[in-house]
């Protein structure tokens, strides 16, 4: 289910992993609908998918994404009811998986994970230049 709120959006969805391909074009549609510069949107869909992958793999139940454009920001939600914060792994290279929240601390200005440990978000900031 998709509802729209403000300038954002919220989708609720079963944890499966073809909806990862769902929700990064959700969030592509949105970020040209608010003119996120390219290089920005780019970033923003990695780490829509690394976070999404993260609570189809991790979580416990019904997966959201959530996006809020607002205050030259972009915050972006996945509530994944596990309880179990989200963790930066230090990932081996020669290991297939680990990196996905790394790759979220390097491409955002700032991320973390709410207090119940359910909800990982990112923020990343918007040039001044965008309507």
């Amino acid at each position: 289910m998709q509802q729209s709120i403000g300038s954002g959006f919220a989708v609720a969805f079963t944890p499966d992993e073809c909806r990862v391909s769902d929700m990064r074009k959700i969030t592509a549609a949105y970020l040209k609908l608010w003119r996120v510069p390219e290089s920005t949107a780019e970033n923003v869909i990695l780490a829509v998918s690394e976070l999404v992958t993260n609570g189809i793999r991790h979580g416990h139940g019904d997966v959201g994404l959530k996006a809020v454009c607002a205050d030259g920001g972009l915050r972006i939600e996945v509530t994944d009811g596990n309880p179990n914060p989200a963790q930066l792994a230090q990932a081996e290279d020669d290991d297939l998986s680990g990196r996905g929240l790394f790759l979220v601390a390097v491409l955002a200005h700032n991320w973390g994970v709410s207090d119940d440990g359910h909800t990982t978000w990112c923020v990343f900031r918007l040039s001044s230049g965008r309507n």
